[in-house]
């Protein structure tokens, strides 16, 4: 079974893949929901970033305090690394774990959402590496009408992102999501197929 990483730019589409890889039939596994999984109540590392970061760092109820943590974080290089010291090794293992569940289940391939998949590293982990890509003008246009945001602040994600023609590079497989969602789609039908064949490796 392949496992395959999917990431892509900020505006370019992920969402949109694996929403259709999901209509698929394929099972994804979203790093994002992983990362707020490994820091619920009860969990180490919630226990672990308590011990760090002092009692400021959780809420009232004993849940994480997310905004407290970002601005701290934010602009503290040292921090932010002990940070992701505690939760990428765990985010790992929980990704790890639920691709073996999906492998289990009988699925051709399993997809992984990861955002910064290159960025932390994360490609280690898969056989393929998928990269949602578009035109720059093409993604400032896009985050704008979804969420309001500036240009400013559109360009800053990117900048904390791998340069674009890196990304490309250290793909192994690249949809291009610059035109209708028909071919978008299309698109992805024909790598699903590559893929359930195991006939893109």
């Amino acid at each position: 079974m392949l496992k395959i990483g999917l990431t892509g730019g900020i505006g370019c589409g992920k969402s949109t893949a694996v929403k259709r890889f999901r209509d698929l039939g394929i099972p994804i596994v979203d790093a994002d929901i992983v990362a707020r999984e490994v820091v619920q109540a009860g969990q180490p590392a919630l226990q672990a970033i308590a011990e760090l970061f002092g009692g400021a760092a959780l809420l009232a109820d004993g849940s994480l305090n997310r905004a407290w943590l970002r601005q701290t974080v934010f602009n503290d290089t040292a921090h932010l690394q002990q940070l992701e010291a505690i939760l990428h090794p765990r985010i790992r293992e929980a990704i790890v774990r639920d691709m073996t569940a999906a492998m289990a289940a009988g699925s051709p391939y399993v997809v992984v959402d990861v955002p910064l998949l290159f960025e932390k590293h994360y490609d280690t982990l898969f056989d393929r590496v998928l990269v949602i890509d578009c035109l720059p003008a093409q993604q400032h246009e896009r985050v704008s009408q979804r969420d309001g945001s500036t240009i400013e602040l559109v360009e800053s994600i990117m900048q904390r992102q791998i340069p674009r023609d890196e990304r490309l590079f250290r793909a192994d497989d690249i949809i291009e999501n610059v035109g209708s969602l028909a071919d978008f789609n299309n698109k992805i039908d024909t790598l699903h197929h590559k893929y359930a064949g195991n006939t893109a490796t």
